[in-house]
């Protein structure tokens, strides 16, 4: 889904890159929740910011600078999320017991956000990523918050998505 940022044939606009990614995002965060996750009931979610702002007193205009900031924030966290379930992944293949307190207090922080910001389809996966113990579910959950935060906004994740891609290269 990232392979955006890969030279293409024809070379695409930025909008055109954050209109791709942005359709790839929304179809597959409705399949995700039409099938692995059809239990969360979330098949026609859309957020909608009003409930926020209703809640917490603040304008929309502050939401969405927000909920930019929570897509960021997710994100980043992805890398994290995986480095842990990569250090899971090896415990088990190794029948060492395995330390779920990093992974899920990484959950912890970023469910807190996903409440205050009333994101309720990130509130199911990250609450699943708090409480499973099943690495393929972890997985999947991880992809689905993936895709659900570039869909909740697409350009700010197509440019934090640059500036780790910008940032890896500068550290190799």
């Amino acid at each position: 889904m990232f392979n955006i940022f890969k030279k293409p044939k024809k070379e695409l606009s930025e909008a055109q890159k954050i209109e791709i990614l942005h359709k790839n995002a929304e179809e597959m965060c409705d399949k995700f929740f039409a099938e692995k996750f059809s239990h969360f009931g979330l098949q026609e979610y859309r957020y909608n910011a009003k409930e926020a702002v209703e809640e917490l007193g603040l304008d929309e205009d502050m939401i969405w600078q927000l909920v930019d900031d929570y897509v960021a924030q997710i994100i980043k966290a992805i890398i994290q999320f995986d480095a842990y379930l990569e250090k899971l992944q090896n415990s088990q293949d190794n029948q060492r017991e395995l330390d779920y307190t990093p992974f899920r207090e990484l959950a912890h922080k970023n469910l807190g956000v996903a409440r205050n910001l009333r994101i309720k389809d990130a509130e199911a996966l990250l609450y699943d990523l708090m409480r499973e113990d099943d690495l393929k579910h972890l997985l999947a959950c991880l992809e689905a918050l993936k895709v659900c935060a570039i869909k909740l906004s697409p350009k700010c994740a197509y440019n934090t998505i640059k500036l780790i891609k910008v940032k890896n290269a500068l550290d190799t």
